[in-house]
């Protein structure tokens, strides 16, 4: 796998906002399978569930979206990543010491960086300019949407 894509890419892919246009024509040209971690699956799940909350989703559209994950796992589109999270939480800790400083990154941001260059993507997809600015530094190609 070359691409790792972030929670608020996966959202917007799977879910409707503002950046689904992009995230849609993004997929549409790049179809190859993407790393769906457990961390992943957590954090889209409760995105979902917020958007539920917050009444920007229906319950029905949270149930469409998650049930197209499901079938996007089952065809290997988005392939579960287990094991890593030991190893991830210690690289995550040495770029929050070295780069949070000067980009200002959440610690969730760190975590899916760190995730991914531990998966040994290339890229790097994200709505989120200080998680693009990090993934720079660490030697990820973000990717331009």
């Amino acid at each position: 796998m070359k691409t790792y894509a972030d929670t608020s890419f996966l959202f917007s892919l799977y879910a409707t906002d503002a950046n689904s246009p992009r995230a849609d024509a993004w997929r549409q040209a790049n179809p190859a399978p993407l790393p769906f971690t457990t961390f992943h699956r957590l954090e889209l799940r409760n995105a979902l569930s917020l958007a539920l909350f917050q009444q920007r989703l229906t319950q029905q559209e949270v149930q469409a979206a998650w049930q197209e994950v499901e079938n996007d796992c089952a065809a290997r589109l988005l392939v579960a990543r287990g094991g890593l999270w030991h190893r991830v939480l210690v690289e995550a800790q040495t770029y929050a010491m070295n780069h949070t400083p000067a980009t200002g990154c959440r610690t969730l941001d760190v975590l899916h960086v760190a995730a991914a260059k531990l998966l040994g993507v290339s890229d790097f997809c994200t709505f989120d300019s200080r998680q693009s600015t990090l993934a720079g530094k660490v030697g990820l190609a973000a990717v331009s949407l």
